[in-house]
């Protein structure tokens, strides 16, 4: 088994001063890099995870001009909380954030924890966030591994072992502990340095090896191999999943139903929907006659372990006032008023279902940029 190496100090002081310096003057003016408040390097780092920075950047900007702070989360509705991060994904993130948020503002008033021990503790923080935070918010040698840090650390010390395996993850943390506790410079600028440099520079697939300011230490480069590193087992093909949506709509509602606590999409509103390939028995369970119905169209969304297949039907809501709960999956059901739709909180899969079907205001205007305080 590979072992992890162990830079001498010579070579990582090196490296530090190359990076940093790099990074001081190449790296992307990016808005958490412009404060030091936990909270708000906090909120963006669980929005990172999993999560592309371009789509970030607006959703980071409306949640903290909504809740500024750990208090004002903490006292926040949950139906507030998921509407903000409406568009999002991975929303048991936004859950976590929330109860952790809870016990900061209670049993710790108000402050976050320095340490990267202390900080685990907390619900939904985890290795990488602990050191993220601990790093660049109080300053501390902690190291932390993602994505970009591990396709960097890879290939500058040709780890060639499975990066997403026990043994491999260990060692390029390994080397991450190793580093940070060695480099000669803020720990916080060392660490977004080494995910500046994994996201710009040394990108999945081709390298840009002539912009790069390690590329002389580097020795996946020296060995011919960085194009190939990180090793990782090939992904798992996502099952196909085929399912029914119902959009029922007239000029100024839209019915939408809210999906339990526990499960895919959990507390969310969307349009009824239902596996198989079959809407009568879900707009029978609305209460609406499936002989009304019309097609809306098709649309296909893939999650991390299936490719959702969804056929959308149309109907017209008429005179009803009360609908049926359209199955086991909902627990509310309601007609909603289109300028209202933004206050309800719903995933990117609701807005596709509904442009689908012609209901423009959520999928048009749902932009997170956009002020629009939940009621």
């Amino acid at each position: 088994m590979q072992v992890a190496p162990e830079p001498d100090r010579s070579l990582v002081l090196q490296l530090g001063a190359a990076l940093l310096a790099w990074y001081r003057r190449s790296s992307r003016d990016l808005p958490w890099r412009r404060t030091r408040d936990p909270y708000a390097i906090w909120v963006s780092e669980t929005m990172l995870q999993q999560t592309r920075v371009e789509t970030v950047l607006p959703y980071y900007a409306r949640f903290l001009r909504e809740l500024p702070d750990v208090a004002s989360l903490a006292e926040a509705l949950e139906e507030q909380v998921l509407a903000l991060w409406s568009g999002l994904g991975y929303y048991r993130r936004a859950r976590m954030l929330h109860a952790a948020a809870k016990t900061v503002a209670g049993a710790l008033g108000g402050r976050l924890p320095e340490e990267p021990e202390q900080l685990r503790r907390l619900e939904g923080i985890g290795a990488y966030t602990a050191g993220a935070l601990a790093s660049i918010a109080f300053g501390r040698r902690a190291a932390l591994v993602d994505g970009n840090v591990t396709r960097v650390l890879s290939r500058l010390f040709a780890l060639e072992l499975d990066a997403k395996s026990a043994a491999g993850l260990a060692a390029v943390w390994a080397v991450a502990d190793r580093l940070v506790a060695v480099v000669d410079g803020p720990p916080g600028d060392w660490n977004q340095a080494l995910m500046e440099l994994g996201a710009t520079v040394c990108v999945p697939g081709e390298p840009r090896c002539g912009e790069c300011p390690l590329s002389t230490q580097c020795e996946g480069r020296a060995l011919g191999i960085a194009a190939t590193l990180p090793r990782t087992s090939p992904k798992r093909k996502p099952r196909s999943v085929r399912r029914v949506a119902l959009v029922v709509a007239s000029a100024e509602r839209v019915v939408l139903a809210r999906r339990r606590r526990h499960g895919l999409f959990a507390g969310l509103w969307e349009p009824p929907a239902a596996d198989g390939d079959d809407p009568e028995p879900l707009a029978a369970q609305l209460g609406i006659d499936g002989r009304a119905l019309r097609s809306g169209g098709h649309v296909v969304h893939v999650l991390s372990h299936r490719r959702l297949e969804i056929d959308v039907s149309i109907a017209t809501i008429g005179r009803r006032r009360r609908w049926g709960l359209p199955g086991p999956d909902y627990d509310g059901v309601e007609a909603v008023r289109l300028d209202e739709l933004l206050s309800r909180p719903h995933a990117a899969l609701a807005r596709k279902i509904l442009a689908a079907a012609g209901v423009a205001p959520l999928a048009k205007e749902a932009r997170p940029g956009l002020p629009s305080k939940p009621k």
